[in-house]
């Protein structure tokens, strides 16, 4: 989030009291980890995408960056999708879908995760002027 222009300084996981000062919250599809998102099922990460659609409909945010295209196309059934931004949305909510960025995803590497995540930046700058 840093290095993609997120953040002023380099933040730890349980820096959300931060990113919100910042305008930028946190969430989870499904609310327990697990060790590698492999372990989730389908009917798991469909139920928490209805909650989270709950979610984004009452707060409203701008943008909802989902994190890891596996778990995207299986919580909200879109099994074509790609990276960026999606063509549907939740509400009036803008749906971009990233990497995850855990070590375990040796598919991108850092430039590459930087380069993605700028990109959501900089739509979300154009997006709050």
């Amino acid at each position: 989030m840093f290095h993609a222009g997120f953040t002023d300084r380099l933040v730890a996981p349980g820096d959300e009291q931060h990113l919100l000062g910042l305008g930028y919250g946190i969430t989870n599809i499904v609310d327990y980890a697990t060790a590698q998102a492999s372990e989730l099922t389908t009917e798991e990460l469909r139920v928490g995408a209805l909650a989270l659609m709950t979610k984004v409909m009452e707060f409203r945010p701008s943008v909802l960056a989902v994190l890891g295209i596996d778990a995207y196309r299986k919580a909200f059934g879109r099994t074509a999708a790609s990276l960026g931004r999606q063509t549907e949305g939740i509400g009036e909510t803008l749906l971009w879908v990233l990497p995850n960025p855990s070590g375990l995803n040796a598919n991108y590497r850092i430039e590459d995760l930087v380069r993605l995540y700028a990109e959501l930046r900089e739509e979300t700058d154009h997006l709050n002027g």
